[in-house]
C-alpha cells in the first residue's frame, strides 16, 4: 500500500505539531531546571560549608578574587549566592515577562561563563594521570557541567529574544 500525498502531509503536519509542543515544553523545562540549580546552589552559598568549598575557586580567578578584598569569606559567598538567587528569580519571572527572561538568561550566561572559567584558573588537572586533559573530580569534573548549563542559558536567551512578549 502506497501512502497518498495527503496522508504524507497529514503525518508530517502531526509530527511538526508534536515537535513544536515538545520544543515548548523543553524550553520551560530548561528554564525551570536552571532556576532550581541557581536557587539551590545560591542558597547553599549562605552556609559556612559552601563558603569554604568555593574559596579556592573564587580566590584563583581574576574575575572573582577581588571579592575577598571587599568582603569576608562568608560575605563574598553571600554576594555570589545573592546574585545566583536574583538570576533565578529573573528566570522564573521570565515565564511571564520577556524582559525578565532576557535579563535572567544574560545573568545565567554570565554566571556559568565565570564558573566555567575556573577550569582554567583553578588547579583542575589530575597529575597522577598525566595532567591535561584528564580532569580531577574536584574542581575539574565538577565544573565541566557548566558547559551544558552555559549553552542552555544561551538557548533561553535566544528563545526570549524571539518572543513577542
Amino acid at each position: 500500500m502506497n501512502a497518498t500525498g495527503q496522508e504524507i502531509r497529514q503525518t508530517t503536519s502531526k509530527t511538526a505539531r508534536m515537535g513544536a509542543r515538545i520544543e515548548a515544553l523543553s524550553e520551560h523545562g530548561i528554564r525551570l531546571s536552571i532556576v532550581i540549580v541557581l536557587l539551590w546552589i545560591g542558597a547553599m552559598k549562605f552556609t559556612a560549608y559552601e563558603a569554604g568549598a568555593i574559596e579556592g575557586l573564587v580566590a584563583s580567578s581574576p574575575l572573582s578574587s577581588w571579592l575577598y578584598g571587599l568582603f569576608s569569606l562568608q560575605g563574598a559567598s553571600n554576594v555570589i549566592g545573592s546574585i545566583e538567587i536574583a538570576v533565578a528569580a529573573l528566570l522564573l519571572a521570565g515565564f511571564a515577562n520577556r524582559t525578565s527572561a532576557i535579563l535572567g538568561a544574560l545573568g545565567a550566561i554570565a554566571t556559568f561563563a565565570i564558573t566555567l572559567s575556573f577550569l582554567f584558573t583553578a588547579p583542575g588537572w589530575e597529575p597522577s594521570l598525566g595532567g591535561f586533559p584528564t580532569l580531577s573530580v574536584v574542581p575539574g569534573q565538577f565544573l565541566l557541567k557548566d558547559v551544558v548549563l552555559l549553552i542552555a542559558a544561551i538557548s533561553l536567551l535566544g528563545n526570549a529574544l524571539s518572543r513577542d512578549r
